[in-house]
């Protein structure tokens, strides 16, 4: 059976705003009709929607709330796109609304799941947070957004970025440069983030006067972090021991987010993941907060939710 049975016509009550909200040649239009399988013609201010019964619902409210929003002078784009489609689906309310996103200097970040809610509140609650996912899913880069946005408001002095430093048999003695210089590819994730939330030459600035932190996780041993946001990256590669050494680097003031894959781990041995370990260890203590991200929760390109299905569906079999 055809999904696009039905058909729905509306019209907008002013043509000022169609530009923004149509963006340059139909994208948004493009966007939508995507997102909510459907197809959207319109001659001025009239539009028809075509498909599902429920699709059709759910475009047509979706295109008055972004009108509302161009009337307001806000930019229609993929982001506001999207950001305005998790607001109704999580029932997210103004007031609510203020709690659950991350302003940065660029960019308004949002949850676009329920489960990135949820690591939203844990973030916004938990001195130290866990959270597991495949790639995607948005843990890595929430962790930066929420840390970005501390900094900007004075709730710390820096941020720590750490991650193993030993990757698919690579150690950084055999690397070439100094230890930025070694660090950086294992890093490139988190600096992609903050490129995103940060002018260049700021997130460059903060980086030369260290109020923005490398540190791969071998040199926090002796160290007490106090006033920063912490956040461990690929966290499934930590032993043990060392997971136990970072988490008890905490000092005052200071928030901590250790994020990672455990279907990732490059370990040896599995069992030897400090990550693994932690989540066993420490899962009664109120102070710390556990999230599990998965596909459904997959912000990037529609491809890799498919690719991740696929690859669940054959380790299922």
């Amino acid at each position: 059976m055809s999904t696009f049975n039905y058909s729905l016509d509306f019209e907008l009550s002013e043509n000022d705003y169609l530009p923004n909200l149509f963006g340059v040649n139909d994208k948004n239009i493009q966007i939508i009709e995507k997102i909510h399988n459907v197809k959207i013609k319109y001659r001025g201010n009239k539009i028809k929607i075509i498909g599902a019964k429920k699709s059709i619902k759910d475009t047509k409210d979706e295109i008055l709330l972004l009108f509302e929003e161009a009337k307001k002078g806000a930019d229609i784009d993929e982001d506001k796109i999207r950001e305005t489609r998790s607001m109704k689906i999580l029932e997210i309310n103004p007031e609510e609304q203020m709690n659950l996103f991350f302003q940065t200097k660029k960019r308004k970040i949002l949850p676009r799941s329920k489960n990135q809610k949820k690591y939203f509140e844990l973030l916004n609650s938990k001195d130290i947070v866990f959270a597991y996912g495949p790639a995607g899913t948005g843990k890595t880069f929430l962790a930066v957004a929420k840390a970005v946005a501390s900094l900007h408001q004075g709730l710390v002095k820096k941020i720590i970025l750490s991650r193993p430093a030993v990757e698919a048999g690579e150690k950084l003695g055999f690397l070439p440069g100094d230890l930025k210089e070694k660090v950086d590819p294992f890093l490139r994730p988190i600096y992609d983030a903050l490129y995103d939330m940060m002018p260049y030459d700021q997130v460059e600035k903060k980086l030369s006067n260290n109020i923005i932190e490398i540190a791969p996780i071998a040199f926090m041993r002796g160290r007490t972090l106090e006033d920063c946001y912490i956040i461990l990256d690929e966290a499934q590669n930590t032993t043990k021991i060392q997971m136990k050494m970072f988490l008890t680097r905490l000092g005052k003031n200071s928030k901590m987010v250790v994020v990672g894959d455990n279907t990732q781990i490059d370990l040896v041995s599995k069992n030897d993941s400090g990550l693994i370990d932690a989540s066993k260890t420490l899962n009664n203590i109120e102070d710390i907060g556990f999230i599990q991200l998965d596909q459904k929760d997959v912000v990037r390109h529609e491809v890799v939710r498919k690719i991740i299905n696929a690859y669940e569906e054959k380790n299922k079999n």
